[in-house]
């Protein structure tokens, strides 16, 4: 009877539970990756009917979803580290999603995880729906089921288990019958304790006398009255004692030796289970090792672009497949720049340039005393001094143009401490390990001689805006951001992301400079400095790491006097070339990647870079 009620009560709660409602539908604004590229956009999410859907935004829903997921089979995870994320996969799909804050990430996984809940698939309250009685039903099935097959080639085992069932019937009769027997004899007994107490409180001369055979006793007035009966088996309901007994005896040593019999089986087959069960560990352990090893390979996977495996401080890719990934990323990069260039030479065609201008007259090597050459084919810059650029930063620049004067044209090694790193003929770079924080900031130097130039010519190329894409390939788009002098600007880049690196954006102020030497027998020179500030026009995003930079590049022109009284031309001028880098990365890239990229990415950006000023200025007139 307690059964039937806990079963009804238990029902009436599923009816309960089942007449609750729909769960409630949810909408609003989180943020999801899209790719490494775009990173974490801004997307309208709903949760409807079992199902989450997304729209690019919530004016565009009429438009249709951009993507969908059914939450029957849906993993919802909270992430580790972040607290506002939640990821959700269905098969190979994974959402990564951002709410705006954790108190709308549990919002949101309550109302998912109540979604799933209410699919029908596979779910608690599906099996509500039920019935219990069906559940039990089908779990007493199951049982039999497995008992049957269980048992299969143990015959005898189950013959005895029978065997058992029978003698236990027989045990429980023979059980009530002798409890009857021992209730009718203690009842019997005591009926005759009863009688026999009555009979001692007669008075003593009045106590009837005894018969021979003890049965009847006399009163004094002779009438004769049975007191005492004798109680005899046969008496009691006819049972035979000794022979329910002997029974009794029989079947408790049936029982036990069934038992041995049962217990004997069982220790035979443990052998045979204990086999069986190595070998589903064995198989066990087998998938195990597979399932770890195909996940391992599944994480080594370059395509998979999820937040996850970027630059960060909980990364999933270590510092070898990060290094790898980065080679191969830049790689790609070469070949794209290599068919660039391919392409670009096979459309333009070398023009002719008109020999004869008042430039190529110049007959002393020292060319600081020479007017200054206006080129036709580039925009002229003044001859720049500290009291000809003022603007609000001109105290930074002042400072920044010594330091790099000071201790840039410095001798290499010594007590700088720098160390050679790439030669490759008249190019040489040099480096000092320095980090930070676990931040590497190794400045960097750069010496080189480039024939044909002047150290106007490739400042001039260094720092005009105009030509910046010609020759920079690292950049993906950059902008003025405000011009201060007509040799000072303000400029913000950001540069090519390079997977799983994170994108780098830098905020920066550029001036040219020209510094006129002291001692007449050492050439002036030419100097671009660039230096990280801050500017309200150009905030910090979260798109971007920004970096901070403070880079120089000095430029020495160096004129061999012409034989006889021929002109200078560009076969007797030589432009000696120091640059120097300072760069901190920000961001949580290994040091032994960005060292590495830096060895290989700085000696083919100054190569490129010469090369470039050769080429636009070959033929044209020399700009001192």
């Amino acid at each position: 009877m307690s059964d039937n009620q806990s079963w009804n009560s238990s029902g009436s709660e599923e009816d309960i539970e089942t007449e609750s409602g729909p769960p409630v539908e949810l909408c609003g604004v989180l943020s999801k990756w899209t790719n490494y590229i775009h990173g974490w956009q801004d997307r309208w999410v709903v949760l409807k009917n079992n199902t989450l859907s997304y729209y690019k935004s919530e004016d565009e829903r009429e438009f249709g979803c951009r993507g969908s997921l059914c939450l029957s089979k849906a993993v919802i995870t909270p992430h580790e580290f972040d607290e506002c994320r939640i990821d959700i996969s269905v098969n190979d799909s994974v959402w990564y999603l951002r709410a705006q804050d954790p108190e709308h990430r549990h919002q949101w996984i309550d109302s998912i995880e109540q979604h799933k809940a209410e699919s029908g698939y596979g779910s608690e309250s599906s099996l509500r729906r039920q019935g219990s009685m069906l559940s039990l039903t089908s779990a007493a099935s199951n049982y039999s089921a497995t008992s049957t097959s269980s048992f299969k080639k143990g015959h005898s085992l189950r013959e005895k288990l029978a065997e058992m069932e029978t003698f236990r019937d027989i045990l429980c009769r023979q059980v009530d019958t002798l409890q009857k027997y021992f209730d009718a004899c203690s009842d019997a007994v005591s009926k005759d304790e009863l009688q026999r107490d009555k009979v001692v409180e007669d008075d003593e001369e009045d106590f009837p006398t005894t018969r021979s055979d003890g049965e009847f006793l006399h009163n004094n007035n002779g009438s004769k009255e049975k007191l005492f009966p004798c109680v005899t088996p046969k008496e009691i309901n006819g049972i035979d004692f000794k022979g329910e007994a002997i029974t009794f005896k029989a079947t408790t040593a049936g029982i036990l030796s069934t038992l041995s019999h049962c217990i004997d089986l069982m220790v035979k087959r443990e052998d045979n289970w204990q086999k069986r069960h190595d070998k589903e560990m064995e198989k066990r352990r087998r998938i195990e090792d597979g399932y770890k090893i195909a996940l391992n390979e599944f994480k080594k996977k370059s395509h998979f672009g999820g937040p996850d495996y970027e630059e960060g401080p909980n990364s999933l890719i270590n510092e070898d497949e990060f290094f790898d990934a980065v080679e191969a990323a830049l790689d790609r990069q070469d070949k794209i720049e290599e068919q660039s260039q391919s392409e670009k030479a096979r459309i333009h065609r070398p023009t002719a340039v008109p020999s004869g201008d008042a430039y190529t007259t110049v007959g002393t090597y020292r060319f600081a005393q020479q007017p200054c050459s206006r080129s036709p084919s580039m925009s002229s810059i003044d001859l720049v001094s500290a009291s000809d650029d003022v603007h609000r930063f001109s105290s930074q620049v002042e400072e920044m143009v010594k330091n790099h004067m000071t201790y840039s044209l410095q001798d290499d090694g010594g007590d700088a401490n720098w160390q050679l790193v790439v030669e490759e003929g008249e190019m040489k770079v040099y480096r000092r390990e320095v980090e930070e924080n676990g931040i590497v900031l190794d400045p960097l130097k750069a010496t080189h001689v480039v024939k044909g130039v002047t150290g106007h010519e490739v400042c001039h190329y260094f720092w005009n805006v105009d030509f910046r894409n010609d020759w920079e390939t690292t950049v993906e788009n950059f902008k003025l951001v405000e011009r201060l002098s007509d040799n000072a600007v303000i400029i913000y880049q950001t540069h090519k992301r390079v997977w799983p690196a994170s994108q780098r954006d830098v905020l920066y102020l550029s001036a040219i400079r020209k510094i006129i030497s002291n001692n007449e027998n050492d050439p002036d020179t030419w100097t671009v400095c660039n230096f990280s500030v801050d500017h309200e026009n150009a905030p910090l995003t979260n798109r971007c790491v920004r970096a901070k930079i403070n880079i120089a590049l000095i430029c020495q022109t160096l004129v061999s006097p012409p034989e006889g009284d021929k002109e200078i031309s560009r076969d007797n001028i030589l432009c000696k070339i120091t640059y120097v880098a300072n760069v901190n990365p920000g961001g949580w890239a290994p040091a032994s990647v960005l060292r590495a990229v830096a060895k290989r990415e700085y000696p083919k950006f100054l190569k490129r870079f010469t090369s470039y000023v050769q080429e636009k200025t070959a033929g044209k007139p020399i700009l001192f």
